[in-house]
């Protein structure tokens, strides 16, 4: 894959498109050997082109095809292919009609997209102006898509991905997900090592921390190790134990919802440090408010004693990050709103507040189910971002695992 663009070599926008990409073509048996990004000049792109056709048999470029003048993936690839523009009708009628619906006037630029290179096969772009260009060059393949993430996914899905999968014969992927709480990556990998000593080719396994935890992916190609996937899926699941909160890729909000929807239990937050990330991940969800009562976002102190019915005196003597305060703060939530479980958390973000007895990173999650509550500190970091993001993760995982040993008592 070939992603084209200035602003993305500059961090001016973020390259979803080939995550996205890369996702649903592994999901579908393509296997990724390279994902590449080159900025807006001509020459950049062609020894970009040259290298990706070295190594692969599909070239997948999305970017640079639009009405401006830093567009030049067009030009560029009727260099590369040795051919000249030509006038498709069909294109302008397509742009035209689409232009007309959207009430706004065709200027010669969008009409210039009309113009596509002769040896290409040309593709409709159902939701925008660029055409989609299908190229062969023997046995390989280039497609040109637009990098408008929302014209590139509707492209992949209705034509490229299943026109690809009639021209090439496909391999089985074989995967495995876990997510692994209680551990540090390097912890965890020294827990697996027996497990990856005797895992053979073509079997891997890849480790990807996140704010929920720990993701394992255990993976290989080929439908005909789906037998030992099976064996090394159930030697893992021993070794993991109790450690491993989900055997899937879902999302732990996901997880936590459907537990709650299954038990007929609602929830809310109170949340301090995190400032309504907690809200924001579960909001995420679709269906959520089925289950999600609300949040109160309790910043400063003066929010968590009138809403939450925190005691002055607590927060006189043990201080806004202690456990009673979160303690009072996940019953004071649960109360004001009626839920049946509830998630509070306090802490110091950093990068300024910390002491020595209370570091930047400092944290208290406090989680409620019915009458049980429990309470745990955790020190996340020292990078306010990432422990905002970690701390709603283990909030929330924290309250997934007391459910699962609910269910399991």
């Amino acid at each position: 894959m070939i992603t084209i663009g200035d602003e993305l070599l500059i961090g001016q926008i973020t390259n979803t498109n080939s995550v996205w990409m890369a996702r649903e073509l592994t999901a579908e048996g393509f296997r990724v050997v390279a994902i590449t990004t080159v900025g807006d000049a001509p020459d950049d792109l062609l020894k970009a082109l040259d290298t990706a056709f070295a190594r692969a048999d599909i070239l997948l470029l999305t970017g640079g095809v639009g009405p401006t003048r830093d567009d030049r993936t067009k030009e560029t690839l009727c260099r590369y292919f040795n051919c000249g523009l030509t006038f498709n009708q069909e294109v302008l009628q397509h742009i035209e009609a689409l232009f007309e619906r959207r009430k706004i006037a065709l200027n010669p630029l969008t009409r210039d997209q009309a113009m596509v290179p002769e040896v290409a096969t040309v593709i409709p772009n159902r939701v925008g102006t660029a055409p989609l260009l299908w190229f062969q060059r023997g046995e390989q393949l280039l497609v040109s898509m637009p990098g408008v993430p929302s014209e590139m996914r509707t492209a992949m899905q209705e034509e490229i991905i299943p026109r690809l999968k009639q021209s090439f014969r496909l391999s089985s992927y074989q995967r495995r997900d876990y997510l692994v709480t209680g551990f540090s990556e390097s912890a965890l990998a020294a827990h697996l090592t027996s497990f990856e000593d005797q895992l053979a080719a073509p079997f891997s396994l890849a480790y990807l921390p996140t704010y929920e935890g720990i993701r394992l992916r255990l993976s290989a190609w080929g439908e005909e190790h789906a037998g030992a996937m099976e064996r090394q899926d159930r030697l893992l699941r021993e070794l993991l134990g109790s450690h491993c909160i989900s055997y899937s890729a879902r999302r732990a909000e996901e997880l936590l919802g459907e537990m709650l929807m299954e038990r007929g239990l609602t929830l809310s937050t109170a949340e301090s440090c995190t400032g309504g990330y907690i809200a924001h991940l579960i909001t995420s969800i679709s269906g959520a408010s089925s289950w999600y009562m609300g949040s109160v976002v309790a910043y400063d102190n003066s929010i968590k004693e009138k809403l939450l019915q925190v005691k002055k005196e607590t927060l006189a003597t043990q201080g806004a990050v202690s456990r009673e305060v979160a303690e009072e703060m996940v019953r004071g939530v649960a109360a004001a709103t009626g839920t049946s479980c509830a998630i509070a958390v306090t802490g110091i973000m950093g990068p300024d507040g910390g002491s020595r007895e209370k570091p930047v990173g400092s944290v208290w999650v406090a989680t409620l189910c019915r009458q049980e509550l429990i309470a745990h500190a955790y020190i996340v970091g020292n990078n306010r971002a990432q422990n905002i993001e970690r701390t709603a993760g283990i909030a929330i995982t924290q309250l997934l695992r007391m459910l699962q040993q609910e269910a399991v008592s």
